[in-house]
């Protein structure tokens, strides 16, 4: 009978250790998934903390653009208002008519015409290479030739 309680308290022992080495495996377990859950929540946050500023960014965004859409919509009816304007006054003077119906001097012509530019440094180099404007009164150089044209 001794031996048979030997066998058993030996028993009995060896389930003890196996409980105690298993509850160790899972207290380990349940550490990283605690460090794996805090690390998760971490980023949670994080991203919360993201969509929350990119929220309002777009918010203020929208309202910069709807007052740049008024701004420009005021633009727009001045322009439009002007345009009316100046051809109201040309309409209705003869002398401004006339002005404005004339053909620009080569000269003038010339200021306003330039090639296309890739980049700054072709825009130096033409401005540098440019030709000189006449003096008031003279005529250009190159009278029979308009650079606009």
């Amino acid at each position: 009978m001794t031996r048979l309680w030997l066998a058993l308290l030996a028993a009995l022992l060896l389930a003890l250790a196996f409980t105690s080495w298993r509850g160790a495996q899972v207290g380990a377990q349940l550490r990283e998934a605690q460090r794996a859950s805090a690390a998760l929540s971490a980023e949670l946050a994080s991203r919360d903390r993201t969509i929350v500023r990119l929220n309002h960014e777009a918010q203020a965004n929208s309202k910069r653009e709807a007052a740049l859409r008024q701004q420009q919509s005021q633009a727009s009816r001045l322009a439009l208002h002007r345009e009316v304007r100046i051809a109201r006054e040309t309409d209705a003077n003869q002398a401004l008519r006339e002005w404005s119906a004339a053909t620009l001097p080569d000269d003038l012509i010339r200021l306003h015409s330039r090639p296309a530019f890739d980049n700054a440094r072709d825009y130096l180099g033409w401005l540098s290479a440019g030709e000189q404007l006449s003096s008031a009164g003279q005529q250009p150089a190159d009278a029979g030739r308009s650079g606009g044209r």
